[in-house]
């Protein structure tokens, strides 16, 4: 074991490694919490390993089992434990959708000591009778609060209850809510907590930016700064699956190497997509939250939101794809919208830091096209864009007359003429108009406008 992580490069052990390997390898349950990038996969990985060493599984009965939330995300663990355990004859199974049932039935019957699978395509073998899960020694539940959002609790409680009681539970969360507390009490049993970092931390190996433009300038906006940043390779993040369809033909026509990464994209499509962008292929990712838990890809320099996530938790996720293992990184989080001031708030209060605003893009945008949301001037209504006309009906003579509450007083002796699209349009200052309307809901004949009372 130590030869293979010497192989790999690791030298000093992460603060969730170096508290957590100790507890596993004493037999306890663990409710492990610690901020992305900071090696939680080695953590259960390396003493699991260790454990396993000795004994031998069964055909249909793996000896371990460990859930992820993504297939992307089961990959990588799948990934992790070949490098740690290659001076040892442990064997695995991988279990995710858009791959072969065959394949994977045909590595079921040969017996395998680590079972890594996301619930959906587990419960899909145990239905059938290919996976019997009696003989499960330990259990990893990780990333369990992507599980929550992505509503797999259900299948996990489903799966959890056909194991033996008399196990070893490992359950670790980005962040350890309270709701993560609850959930964790069902599957653990005294366990230890091990937390390293306040929850919704961002590491402080990432320089964060912030831009505000216009909605219609976010694509140029985010061109200027892929061009003016010295970008190794950069993660680009889209709410919507609709927008990455559009900005990657957009970026293509553009000339830039960009590949796509979505939830709607076949299995085989997507892992090739990751490979090549890990293998320095393709420059440029463009992913929606799928890529945002879990992925360890260490070359990343950069991670651009091409919009601002929803969930404040979901941009300390991708912005941690960048600045990982001790690396530096740069994140740009493109806002434009008033639904974008209401996420950056939400952001700030999660992590407790302002994210420093980058005035102009690459130097290029002005002041003025890509304010902060307080810059805006104190006597201008904030719905009606400037230097545009009027479109709205010309007021009564009370809408003109009357002072407006809203306004300063010293403007209220001023006659103000409403500007319309043409001049002939405009209502002159001395124009008689028809009485203001101040009758309530009762048609009184004093209270009516002289063309509407009877002869």
């Amino acid at each position: 074991m130590l030869r293979a992580v010497a192989e790999l490069g690791y030298e000093t052990p992460t603060p969730i490694q170096e508290k957590s390997i100790p507890i596993v390898l004493m037999g306890r349950d663990i409710l492990g919490s610690a901020q992305t990038g900071t090696g939680k996969t080695a953590s259960f990985t390396l003493p699991m390993i260790d454990i396993l060493a000795s004994g031998r599984a069964k055909a249909r009965m793996p000896r371990s089992l460990i859930l992820a939330p993504t297939r992307e995300l089961a990959a990588q663990v799948a990934e992790s434990f070949g490098k740690f355990a290659i001076n040892h004859e442990l064997s695995m199974a991988l279990l995710i959708g858009g791959v072969s049932f065959a394949d994977q039935e045909s590595a079921l019957d040969r017996g395998v000591d680590v079972l890594i699978a996301t619930p959906g395509r587990l419960l899909d073998h145990f239905e059938r009778g290919k996976v019997l899960l009696q003989d499960v020694k330990i259990l990893v539940i990780d990333e369990a609060d992507r599980m929550l959002d992505m509503g797999f609790i259900p299948d996990v409680e489903r799966i959890v209850s056909t194991l033996p009681k008399m196990r070893q539970t490992l359950f670790f969360s980005a962040t350890l809510s309270e709701e993560i507390h609850k959930i964790g009490a069902r599957f653990v049993l005294n366990p230890k907590i091990i937390e390293v970092a306040r929850p919704a931390e961002t590491a402080s190996t990432i320089a964060q930016h912030l831009v505000w433009t216009k909605p219609r300038e976010k694509r140029a906006v985010l061109r200027d700064l892929l061009r003016s940043e010295d970008i190794n390779n950069a993660l680009i993040f889209c709410n919507r699956k609709r927008d990455i369809s559009t900005l990657l033909t957009s970026l293509k026509r553009h000339d830039f190497d960009v590949a796509a990464l979505h939830g709607d994209m076949t299995q085989s499509a997507r892992l090739a997509a990751l490979q090549a962008f890990r293998d320095g292929k393709t420059k440029l990712l463009l992913a929606s939250d799928v890529a945002a838990r879990g992925l360890d890809i260490p070359s990343v320099s950069h991670v651009f939101n091409f919009d601002v996530p929803s969930s404040a938790e979901d941009y300390v996720h991708r912005i941690g794809r960048t600045g990982r293992a001790g690396r530096t990184g740069r994140s740009f989080t493109i806002a434009a919208s008033e639904d974008d001031k209401k996420y950056v708030a939400a952001i700030v209060k999660l992590t407790g830091t302002q994210i420093p605003l980058l005035g102009a893009a690459a130097g290029e945008s002005s002041k003025e096209d890509s304010p902060a949301p307080e810059n805006k001037p104190e006597n201008k209504p904030e719905n009606k864009p400037e230097n545009k006309p009027d479109n709205k009906a010309r007021k009564s003579r009370s809408d003109t007359s009357a002072p407006d509450k809203g306004k300063p007083e010293h403007k209220s002796d001023k006659k103000p003429v409403q500007r319309s699209r043409r001049k002939s349009d405009a209502i002159p200052a001395d124009e008689k108009r028809p009485v203001a309307w101040t009758g309530g809901n009762s048609f009184e004949e004093d209270t009516l406008p002289a063309f509407l009372r009877s002869a």
